[in-house]
């Protein structure tokens, strides 16, 4: 196989909302990070990043495209990322000189995603996922996901549970080169397929205060942090993985609510405050506890990553009570065309959301995204770049 061929991978990958919080680095270099955290893969067929990654020796230094837009590979993150997928690739071929010497040819990857990126919806984390998965096919690596998230990790420390499905938890570790903090299986997808989640995007601006930035702050200058790194998060994911191994919503929804607000109060308590929620934010947050109060159980779960749009968990059986909480109020926001807004009829919980609490929302809130839990990346035979090196263009819908 001639190396002036266009060799080519591509590969889907979800995006992944925590419900145990990562925030804050033990080690910066590494992206190892202070606590374990836990999450939920939502499904492709809604969020998801779309990336063909190619080599040849047609091309001249290695390029990365996002949206159609040139991004920047020289970062450091993004460097120890393709150092290592190479060095894995030059292994093989070193033990199989039949194979084709990729690892040397310089790369041409081509993003999509299909939702705002950088705007609080984990996009770093399904990018990330992408562009480790998609290289790993392109140079047929044997690793394992959990494997492979290693790598992952150092790209965008949430990165590596969006290199598995289902539910997701990211172990903290003790070694010092960070090989044993990876992403590991909680349980998957079909366990508990009926959890839904409905995202009211707030803002699908760039968030003023990146997370790296804002964790740097947070570790040094907030003592609330310290407590809930050492004492909080570690019973927290017990009972986190226990109440998904039950498929208990009321335990699930009560600790998903109560994590996002303590990380959000270890924002606040940086210096200076770091800021991520707004007044539609909040809004959300009176919303779920309306629903909740009418319901007279928890049946919707708000948490908040860094940046303003809501997510609210729900189960299957509660759509109407919560989701078409939502659309009576929302209906004429995007994203309620498809099959999952279809079937959101609108009645929802009378009276469960205050007047001036639906007001800010109606202000606020500018797209709904409905989405379930879902797998891991999947291979795909849609190229983005096509047989001469060229990208594709007009990948609507990718």
């Amino acid at each position: 196989m001639a190396n002036s061929e266009i060799h080519r991978a591509s590969t889907t990958a979800p995006v992944n909302i925590a419900v145990v919080k990562y925030w804050g680095k033990r080690d910066a270099n590494l992206n190892l990070p202070t606590n374990s955290s836990l999450s939920v893969t939502l499904a492709q067929s809604d969020l998801r990043t779309h990336t063909t990654a190619s080599c040849s020796s047609t091309y001249t230094t290695d390029t990365l495209t996002l949206n159609s837009a040139p991004q920047s590979l020289s970062s450091p993150r993004t460097q120890a990322c393709l150092r290592e997928l190479r060095s894995l690739r030059a292994a093989l071929e070193d033990s199989n000189p039949s194979l084709p010497k990729l690892s040397p040819l310089p790369l041409k990857i081509v993003s999509f995603n299909n939702f705002p990126t950088a705007a609080g919806l984990a996009s770093s984390a399904a990018g990330f996922a992408a562009l480790v998965r998609a290289i790993a096919d392109l140079y047929a690596l044997p690793q394992s996901p959990s494997s492979l998230s290693l790598i992952a990790r150092q790209g965008s420390g949430s990165a590596c549970r969006s290199l598995l499905g289902g539910f997701v938890g990211w172990n903290v570790g003790t070694a010092p080169d960070g090989s044993d903090s990876k992403a590991y299986e909680v349980a998957p997808a079909a366990h508990w397929a009926e959890l839904r989640a409905i995202i009211l995007v707030a803002s699908a601006a760039k968030k003023s205060v990146s997370s790296t930035a804002g964790m740097q702050a947070t570790v040094a200058t907030s003592p609330l942090f310290r407590v809930r790194a050492a004492e909080l998060v570690p019973a927290r994911m017990g009972a986190m993985e226990e109440a998904i191994r039950r498929r208990d919503f009321e335990a699930f929804g009560a600790l998903t609510m109560k994590e996002s607000n303590n990380f959000h109060a270890t924002c606040l308590d940086t210096e200076p405050p770091i800021l991520y929620l707004n007044d539609t934010s909040r809004a959300a947050i009176r919303a779920a506890e309306g629903i909740n109060k009418a319901a007279g159980k928890v049946v919707a779960a708000y948490t908040f990553d860094a940046g303003p749009n809501a997510v609210v968990y729900y189960v299957e059986g509660d759509t109407e009570r919560v989701a078409g909480s939502f659309k009576r109020i929302l209906a004429n926001v995007d994203g309620w065309d498809g099959d999952r807004g279809w079937a959101v009829q609108g009645q929802g919980l009378e009276g469960a959301i205050e007047e001036s609490t639906a007001e800010a929302l109606k202000e606020g809130v500018s797209r709904v995204i409905l989405t379930g839990v879902g797998e891991g990346p999947m291979k795909t035979e849609r190229h983005l770049v096509d047989e001469k090196g060229e990208e594709v263009l007009n990948m609507e819908g990718s």
